[in-house]
């Protein structure tokens, strides 16, 4: 049975790619890597979470705890207006991932980034497979979004916590921004 290294970003966006990768005869070993989440008490939310998703899956699920969102953003905000910001948030937890294999010493690499449909999928894919090269490793694209529903209903059933946004700050800014734009149409702020 050949061992895989899943990337998690996050419980219920697990569900369904361990089980099609089990079926597919894989040794799934769970990775939690997101120095993305903003703040701390969500990171910690998506952390137990994911905690759970593998214990109910049966698989076992290492940590990289090493969050430290000041560094992440200053990294990231020169980007912050651009398309690139979620690639290049996808690529470092992908090029994290493949070194993570390679450092056990598993051939086999993937996410759970695939499985969201608000993520930028085909660049996700691309960069995996150019990873793959540079690693010398196997990158297993799978389109996990076919079972998008099935992983949002059994989520809920399960108890999961579901997060409403991907998780960085900026993100999250954008979910509001319309809202605050109408806000200050019916109630301006006055100096």
């Amino acid at each position: 049975m050949p061992s895989l290294l899943l990337h998690i970003c996050c419980g219920p966006c697990a569900i369904m790619p361990i089980m099609r990768l089990r079926n597919e005869g894989f040794a799934v070993l769970g990775w939690f890597m997101n120095p993305n989440i903003h703040p701390l008490a969500e990171y910690l939310r998506r952390r137990e979470a994911a905690a759970e998703c593998a214990a109910r899956s049966e698989i076992e699920l290492q940590f990289d705890d090493d969050w430290n969102i000041a560094s992440w953003l200053e990294w990231q905000l020169p980007f912050a207006q651009s398309k690139e910001r979620c690639q290049r948030c996808c690529a470092q937890r992908l090029e994290a991932c493949a070194r993570k294999a390679v450092s056990l010493g598993i051939e086999h690499f993937t996410s759970t980034l695939l499985y969201s449909r608000y993520q930028p999928h085909d660049f996700i894919r691309e960069c995996g497979e150019k990873l793959a090269q540079t690693h010398g490793l196997n990158f297993v694209y799978r389109d996990f979004r076919t079972d998008w529903q099935a992983g949002i209903d059994l989520s809920r059933n399960w108890g999961l916590y579901r997060q409403p946004y991907c998780g960085c700050i900026l993100s999250e800014a954008e979910r509001y921004e319309k809202k605050l734009a109408r806000l200050q149409k019916t109630s301006p702020l006055t100096a």
